[in-house]
Parts: structure tokens; C-alpha cells; sequence
């Protein structure tokens, strides 16, 4: 055979061989790549994997021209998984691997070291954990290594000393390296978990221009040697625990132009040398314990762009001549400080200030008119100071501005009209100063404004109409102003409001309709107002509210079943407004709901069982119409620590199942229809420190011993027997009322027995003890033989002026009585009049003051029994029925002078008693009896 044959058929035949080993090998990857796949998690990227396609083809695939897989680069897909299942025998061609922002966990595998091509290997910004395997050290032909931003730990291999080609390192360094590396420029060990200190070795990289540490866990200061590389221009060491000083040697680095060393735990001063930095254009030193003051050498920084020193315990005026001399400068940021003076009038000159941070310090003065010259401001925080003065009208020249912070200050006088003039400003916030006036017509032309909050100040007027038309407001809040007239319709135009508060001023009209649309609402504090309307048509389904409060105002309407539907609400209030029907028994969906009160309202019904499903801390239906009896259900909610029900027409009994409510701090029955005896079982409530109150029911039988440890009141019911000895022991009590009853004995000789006055114990006939008011337990055995008189104590002033100051007295409490607030719903206070008339002003009887002078014979000594500041005590033998007449006045002046005016009896009341008790011997006419025929 010819030999130029040969020769062609030997190359066809390696040809063929070639083709055929590319073939196997694009297979296997294939194959490789498809196993992996079916491991990892969220790879709906990769869904184009297929073995219909050819593999060169896939995504993050890249082949050489003989088809072998050269590259996989599936960058920030957040695939999940790990590494371990990666066939990389697969992959002999491979030369670079990027799998850098994704979501792998697990090791690195040894096996890694198979990819005898690889150049470039990046898995940072992953979850991979473990040690860094030492066979990455047979990767010979490795450029780029990148680690960065995983959990790796343990030691540094120093097998990593055998990659004499790579120029970029991020991960951990051998103390070796800078001989093996002595061409590195760029070092990233940042966000992983090391210890010990830098190492010194760092010094011998005598190229190295960028040094990243950031977040390592490294300890041990920050190095003298680092003033030793004036090569770098990057220096980063934040997020270490380093501790100690700033070197003033870094002030060497004159080629640095980054510096972070931001929550390092320095304690020091801030180096003037620093000053010497004068291509410093990036300076990061907050969230350490610096401390001294801002030293004027810094104004060498004349390349300053970015400057922040926030959160240390910085003392002393900001320099002026920083702002002379950083032309530059964009963003200036020393909030969370000490710094103390005025603001420099020089800030003006920095035409290219971005950001301006000053809040959280000490400073005072007017703020500086220059402010207005920052046009390319787009942040300008000034809060949490005493700043005092107006707002300049040269802060309309802030074009550019979106967020203007200047709450928790002093300033004083209007909101500028210019303010008008701030198009671009998104969130305005001026809480909690003195400012005064109405908001300026001009606030409507603010058509970003998305935050918007002036509370706690001292403004007044109405609200622009059209504020919030053609906006997307998201935090609106009026609280602790005195605002007038109605809300802005359109402020949820936007249907994106979230915080709207608007809570203690003098809000009438109806609510924006546009709120119940605003399903984004979490919280709205209205209360302290007076709005009207129909509830139901200001608020609807609002999945993310949290905290409602309407309380005080005059809304009408029914509670909608939509209620149901606000699953994230913690706490309603809708207390003191007209609302009328029933609960819904979908509020028993609320299972978010701990605070709920309704009280004040014209609610009536049962209380639902469903309640009884919820989680509060506080329920209060006081002061309603509700009617049947209290249900057990409510007992199945150990969080309960108030309950107040009082007010209503609630009947049956006073359910045993109450006393498994341990953290029961208050219990408030008072004042309703209910009947049988005081469960002992209440006697286990050892949290119930705050009130137990039973009063103004019908409750029978004997006080059960065991309530010891209550605070109670009792009054106004139909108790009989003796009040329990062991309530002597009641050390924590301060007030007793155990008046109008049927009991009997003598009174425990606790303090808070013995002090009370006598208004406690009466409408109690056979009560006793030594109180002032009671007749003595051994007086009233003996005379109790004689059964045609009754001992009763009548304090009375002696003097001439004595006599017309008690008639002043009982004049004022009928006035006081005639001038008591319209009750919200006659017809409940007409109805517990009526049951209290039956209750407590069923005798009748005569007497008059004329009786009294004859009992005590024209006030004679042998009659008084004590004298103090106010006129004297006399004791006088009256007739049953004179003794009753006493007990009729008292009891009709005691009523008037309740401290809660919503609690006293209503005139007509008043006045049905007095004419019942004087028709038999007065001739005219209720309405023409003076106050003198009724002491005749």
C-alpha cells in the first residue's frame, strides 16, 4: 500500500475516534447534568433540560466546537440542593463553573478536584457549610476561586498553596500564601465564620490594592501593619468583633480610597490623621464607641463623597470646615450621636448633597435658610433634636426632595405655603413639635406624598378638601391636634392606606366612604372625635387590619357579619357611639382579636357563645341592652383578664365556670338582672386584685368566706347574713361597699371597714360595729327589747349657717341632679330606675327638719356625741318611721353625688320619689315646691 494512503487513513481513523469520544462525552455530561437536576429543588429554569435537545444547547450550557461542555453558568437562580449528586468525572473539559447565587447547602465535595481542566470556580452567595477540602489543591490550572458569602469554617487547607496561577481569591488565606501569591491584588474573605486575628502575613502581599475582611468573625484590633501597604485603596473590616483603636498610621494609606470599619467595637477617637486621606472618597465608621469630637484635620478629605460616622458616642460641634472643603460631598450621615450647637450655615455650600442624616443628636438653633441651596437633596432627616424656630420658606426650593424627617424637635410657628413648591416629596413627617395653624391649601399639589404626619402638634382649621385626590397615601395621621370640620373624601383615593390615625381633635361629619374599598388598612385610630354616619358604610373587609378605634364619636348602624373577615384584628374599639342589634356570630372568626369593647352602645341580644371562642385579654359590652345570661362559653378563654358587663339586662346566675378564668384581674357584673348566690368558687380568682363587682343586682343568699382576697363591691343586692369575719384580712383592700342588703352582725374590724363611712354599710338594718354611722353591737342589743325606736346617728351642723349651708347643700344636689348629662338611652335608665325604686325606695314615710331639732332637743350638748372641723355629731331617738325618712334623703342625695354622671339617677326619677314621698301632706304641685316647704 502506498504510504501518502496510509498516512490519510490513519487520520481518518483518529478522526473518527475523536468524533466518537466527543459524542460519548457530550452523553455523559447529558446524563450527569439530568441526574443533578433531578435533585435540586425550585429548577423550574432548567425545564428546557430535555433529551430532545441537544445539551449544548440547554441553558447555562456552553460546548466547544467539538461539542465537549466547556462552561455550566447558572448564576442567581436560587436553585436548591446541593453538590454532592454533580457527576463532575463528567465534565473533563469543563473550565469554568459558576454557580454563584443560588440556594446550595451541604459540603464541597472532595471529588471537585476531577474538573482537572476547571480555570474558574465560583460558588459564592450560597448555604455550603463544612471545610474548604484540601483537593481543591489539584485544581493546578484554577485562576478564580470565589467562596464568599457561605458558612464554610475549620482550618485553611495548605494544600491551597499548590494554585500558583490564581490572581483572585476570595475565602480564607494560608499564612503562606503571599509567597505562593505574590502577584494578588485582590483579596475577598468577607462574610464567612474564622477566628483569631488578621494575620500579619497580609503585609507581605505587596500588591495587594483591594482587602475585603468584612464579617469574618476575626478578633483582635485593627492592625499597626496595615499603614505599612500604601498600595491599597480598598480596606474593609467591618462586621468584626475587633475592638481597640483606630491606628492613626492608616492615615498613611494616601492612596485609600474606600475605608469601612463599621460595627468593629472600636473605642477610641476619631485619629486626625485620618485628615491625611486625601483620595478618601468612601468612609464607613458607624455602630461602634467612638467618642471625642469631629475633628477639623478631616476637611483634608477633599475627595469625600460618602461620609458616615452614625450610632457612636460622638460629642462636640460638626465643623464648618468640612462643608468648605468636601465639594464632593453626597451623602453625610452622623445620626445617632451627641453632637451638640447649630447647624452650620456652610451646609449651603454642598450643591451635591444627596443625603443628610443629622437625626438623633443634640442640636439646637433655628434651622439655617442655607438649607434651602441643597437642590440636589433627595433625603434631609433632622428628627429626634432641639431644633427650634419655623420651618424656612426656603425649603420649597427642595425640588428634588422625597423624605423631609423633622419630628420629636421644637419648632414652632406654620407649615410654609412653599411647602407646595416640594413636588417630588413622598414622605413628610413633622410630628410631635409646636407648630400652629392650618395645613397651607398648597400640601394638595404634593402629588407623590405617600407619608403624611403632623400628630401631637398644635394645629387647627380643617383639612384642604381636596388633600389626598389623585393619591396614593399609604400613612396619614392627624392625632393630637385640634382639627375641625369633616375628613377629606379623598383621602383613600388611592385605596392604598394603611396607617391612617386621626384620633383627639374635633372631626365631625361622616367617614370617607373611600376607606371601607381600603383593604390594606392595618391601622386606624379615630376615637376622641365626633363622626356620624352609618358604621357600616365606613369600614368592610380589611384582611391586614389590625387595631380599630372609633370610640367617642356618634356612628349609627349595625355590626356587619364582614367583621368576620378581619382575621388580623387584635384590638376593637368601637365604645360610646349609637350602634344598635346584635353582635354577629361571625365575630367568633376573629381568632386574631385579644382587646374587644363595644361598650356604651344601644347593642341588645344575647352575649354570643361564640366569644367564648376567641383569645382576648379584655372584653367589654358595659353599658348596653344585652339580655339572657352570661354565657359559659366565656370560659373557656384562659387568656381573659377583664371582663366588664355591667350595665345591661343580663339575667340567671353567676356562672360557676368563671372561676377557671385564674388570671382574672376584673370582673364587673354590677348593675344588671341577675339572681341566685355568689358562687365560693370565685374565692379561687387569686389574680381578681383590681374589682369584683357584683352591685345593683338581686343576688341572694350569704357572701361566701372565701372571697377574702377580693376586692369587692356588693351593694344594692339582697345578701343576708354577716359579712365574713376573715375580711378583716383583706390587707390590699382600700374601699368597701357592702350597702343595701339584708345583712346582719357586726362589721370586720379590718382598717378598711373601720374608716368607711357609714354610707357602706346602709340600707343594712342589722349591721353594727364601731363605725362612725353604725350604732354600737352592745347599744343595739339592749335597746333592741324595746322595739318602738331605732338609734341612728344624724351628723348635722350646728350653727345658724350650718342649717342654711345643708339647705344650699340639698338644693345643689337636686340642680346637680336636674343638669346631669342626657342619658344615651332613656329607656334603659328608666327601666333600672324603676327596678332600683322597687329595690331600694319601697317604704314610705314623713319627717321634718323641725323632728330633728325636737329628737336632739334644739341640738342640745347632752345629745352630741363629737365635734371636728365641719360642726358636730349628735345622736337621736327617732321613730321607725322618722329614722326611714332619714335613710329616704340620704339615699336620694347619695345618687346624685356619684362620680360617674352616667350612674345617677335621672330628675324625672328624682322627682317620681320626692312627689311620692310629700303628696300626702303638700297641696301644690311637684314642679312649684321650693326648698323651704320642704324643710317646714
Amino acid at each position: 500500500m502506498p504510504r501518502p494512503l496510509l498516512l490519510l487513513l490513519v487520520v481518518l481513523a483518529a478522526a473518527a475516534a475523536n468524533a466518537a469520544t466527543a459524542q460519548t462525552t457530550t452523553t455523559d455530561a447529558a446524563d450527569a447534568l439530568l441526574a443533578w437536576r433531578a435533585t435540586l429543588s425550585n429548577a423550574t429554569s432548567l425545564s428546557g433540560w430535555t433529551r430532545a435537545t441537544p445539551a449544548c444547547t440547554w441553558r447555562g450550557v456552553s460546548c466547544s466546537s467539538s461539542a465537549a461542555v466547556v462552561a455550566l453558568r447558572l448564576r442567581g437562580l436560587s436553585l436548591g440542593g446541593g453538590l454532592d449528586a454533580l457527576d463532575f468525572a463528567a465534565f473533563p473539559a469543563l473550565t469554568e463553573l459558576d454557580l454563584n447565587g443560588n440556594n446550595l447547602t451541604g459540603g464541597i465535595p472532595a471529588n471537585i478536584s476531577r474538573l482537572r481542566s476547571l480555570a474558574a470556580l465560583d460558588l459564592g452567595n450560597n448555604g455550603l457549610a463544612g471545610e474548604i477540602p484540601p483537593q481543591l489543591g489539584d485544581l493546578s490550572g484554577l485562576v478564580e476561586l470565589r467562596l464568599y458569602n457561605n458558612n464554610l469554617a475549620g482550618a485553611i487547607p495548605r494544600q491551597l498553596n499548590r494554585l500558583p496561577k490564581i490572581n483572585a481569591l476570595t475565602g480564607s488565606i494560608p499564612n503562606t500564601m503571599p509567597e505562593k501569591l505574590p502577584n494578588l491584588r485582590y483579596l475577598n474573605l468577607s462574610i464567612n465564620t474564622f477566628s483569631g486575628e488578621i494575620p500579619a502575613s497580609i503585609a507581605r502581599l505587596t500588591k495587594l490594592e483591594d482587602l475585603r475582611i468584612a464579617n469574618t468573625g476575626l478578633t483582635g484590633g485593627v492592625p499597626e501593619f496595615l499603614g505599612s501597604m500604601p498600595q491599597l485603596r480598598i480596606l474593609e473590616l467591618g462586621d468584626n468583633q475587633l475592638g481597640g483603636k483606630i491606628p492613626p498610621v492608616i492615615g498613611k494609606l494616601t492612596k485609600l480610597q474606600r475605608l469601612d470599619i463599621k460595627n468593629a467595637g472600636l473605642e477610641s477617637n476619631l485619629p486626625p490623621e485620618l485628615g491625611n486621606l486625601k483620595n478618601l472618597t468612601f468612609l464607613e465608621l458607624s455602630l461602634n464607641q467612638l467618642t471625642g469630637g469631629l475633628p477639623p484635620e478631616f476637611a483634608g478629605m477633599r475627595a469625600m463623597r460618602e461620609f458616615g460616622i452614625s450610632t457612636n458616642n460622638l460629642t462636640g460641634e460638626i465643623p464648618p470646615a468640612l462643608f468648605t472643603s468636601w465639594p464632593e460631598l453626597i451623602s453625610f450621615q452622623v445620626q445617632n450621636n451627641s453632637f451638640l450647637g447649630e447647624i452650620p450655615p456652610e451646609i449651603g455650600k454642598l450643591t451635591k448633597l444627596k443625603f443628610l442624616y443629622l437625626f438623633s443628636n443634640k442640636l439646637t438653633g433655628a434651622m439655617p435658610v442655607e438649607l434651602g441651596e441643597l437642590g440636589n437633596l433627595v433625603e434631609m432627616d433632622l428628627s429626634v433634636n432641639s431644633l427650634t424656630g419655623p420651618i424656612p420658606n426656603s425649603f420649597g426650593n427642595l425640588r428634588k426632595l422625597t423624605r423631609l424627617a423633622l419630628f420629636f424637635n421644637k419648632l414652632t410657628g406654620v407649615i410654609p405655603p412653599e411647602i407646595g413648591n416640594m413636588t417630588a416629596l413622598q414622605n413628610f413627617d413633622v410630628n410631635t413639635n409646636h407648630l400652629q395653624g392650618e395645613l397651607p391649601a398648597t400640601i394638595t399639589a404634593l402629588k407623590n406624598l405617600q407619608f403624611f404626619s403632623v400628630f401631637d402638634n398644635k394645629m387647627s382649621g380643617t383639612i384642604p378638601p381636596d388633600f389626598g385626590k389623585g393619591l396614593a397615601l399609604q400613612v396619614v395621621s392627624f392625632t393630637n391636634n385640634s382639627f375641625s370640620g369633616e375628613l377629606p373624601k379623598h383621602i383613600c383615593d388611592g385605596l392604598k392606606l394603611q396607617n391612617f390615625t386621626a384620633n383627639n381633635n374635633n372631626f365631625t361629619g361622616t367617614l370617607p366612604a373611600c376607606l371601607k374599598s381600603c383593604r390594606g388598612l392595618n391601622r386606624v385610630r379615630l376615637e376622641g372625635n365626633n363622626f356620624t354616619g352609618d358604621i357600616s358604610e365606613a369600614f368592610g373587609v380589611h384582611p391586614g387590619l389590625v387595631y380599630l378605634d372609633v370610640t367617642g364619636s356618634k356612628l349609627i348602624g349595625r355590626l356587619s357579619s364582614d367583621w368576620g373577615q378581619c382575621l388580623s384584628l387584635t384590638l376593637l374599639h368601637l365604645d360610646g357611639n349609637r350602634i344598635s342589634g346584635g353582635i354577629p356570630a361571625a365575630f367568633g372568626r376573629m381568632k386574631s382579636l385579644q382587646d374587644l369593647s363595644l361598650a356604651g352602645n344601644d347593642l341588645t341580644g344575647g352575649i354570643p357563645a361564640v366569644l367564648g371562642n376567641l383569645r382576648l385579654f379584655n372584653l367589654n359590652l358595659s353599658h348596653n341592652s344585652f339580655s339572657g345570661p352570661i354565657p359559659v362559653s366565656l370560659s373557656n378563654n384562659p387568656k381573659l383578664r377583664k371582663v366588664d358587663l355591667s350595665g345591661n339586662m343580663l339575667n340567671g346566675t353567676v356562672p360557676v365556670s368563671i372561676s377557671k378564668l385564674g388570671g382574672l384581674t376584673l370582673l364587673d357584673l354590677s348593675k344588671n338582672r341577675l339572681s341566685g348566690q355568689i358562687p365560693s368558687e370565685l374565692g379561687n380568682l387569686a389574680q381578681l386584685q383590681m374589682l369584683l363587682d357584683l352591685s345593683s343586682n338581686s343576688l341572694s343568699g350569704t357572701i361566701p368566706s372565701n372571697l377574702e382576697k377580693l376586692k369587692l363591691n356588693l351593694s344594692h343586692n339582697e345578701l343576708t347574713g354577716s359579712i365574713p369575719a376573715g375580711f378583716s384580712r383583706m390587707s390590699s383592700l382600700e374601699t368597701v361597699d357592702f350597702s343595701y342588703n339584708q345583712l346582719t352582725g357586726r362589721i370586720p374590724s379590718g382598717s378598711a371597714f373601720q374608716n368607711a363611712s357609714a354610707s357602706a354599710y346602709i340600707g343594712n338594718s342589722g349591721l353594727c360595729g364601731d363605725v362612725q354611722g353604725l350604732s354600737s353591737c352592745d347599744l343595739s342589743s339592749t335597746s333592741s327589747s324595746s322595739g318602738h325606736h331605732k338609734r341612728v346617728v344624724i351628723a348635722t351642723v350646728v350653727s345658724v349657717v350650718g342649717v342654711v349651708l345643708l339647705i344650699v347643700i340639698i338644693t345643689c344636689l337636686i340642680l346637680l341632679c336636674r343638669r346631669r348629662p342626657r342619658e344615651k338611652k332613656e329607656v334603659e335608665y328608666s327601666t333600672n330606675d324603676s327596678y332600683e325604686s322597687l329595690m331600694i325606695w319601697e317604704k314610705e314615710g314623713k319627717f321634718t327638719f323641725l323632728d330633728i331639732t325636737n329628737a336632739t332637743d334644739n341640738f342640745n350638748e347632752t345629745f352630741c356625741i363629737g365635734k371636728g372641723g365641719f360642726g358636730s355629731v349628735y345622736r337621736a331617738e327617732l321613730s321607725s318611721q322618722l329614722a326611714e325618712e332619714v335613710v329616704f334623703i340620704v339615699r336620694i342625695a347619695l345618687g346624685c353625688t356619684r362620680a360617674n354622671p352616667e350612674s345617677r339617677p335621672s330628675m324625672r326619677s328624682v322627682a317620681q320619689e320626692i312627689s311620692a314621698h310629700t303628696q300626702a301632706y303638700l297641696s301644690e304641685p311637684f314642679k312649684l315646691i321650693t326648698i323651704s316647704k320642704l324643710t317646714d
